[in-house]
């Protein structure tokens, strides 16, 4: 199943400002937890596209 990065970023903004909208410390820390979450699964799509990247080897 493709990853929608997009989403993901989208997602991870979102929260981010709900994070700076609340007023209460534990629903700040919830979203600010769920962004660290969507910028984790990101980071771990990119790291999978590099290691394949490396694993094709050009046609010359």
């Amino acid at each position: 199943m493709e990853t929608d990065v997009n989403y993901l970023l989208h997602r991870q903004q979102m929260s981010l400002i709900n994070a700076q909208a609340t007023t209460s410390p534990e629903g700040r820390a919830a979203y600010e937890g769920l962004a660290r979450g969507y910028i984790d699964q990101v980071e771990a799509y990119r790291r999978r596209n590099e290691q394949q990247e490396r694993l094709i080897i050009p046609a010359h």
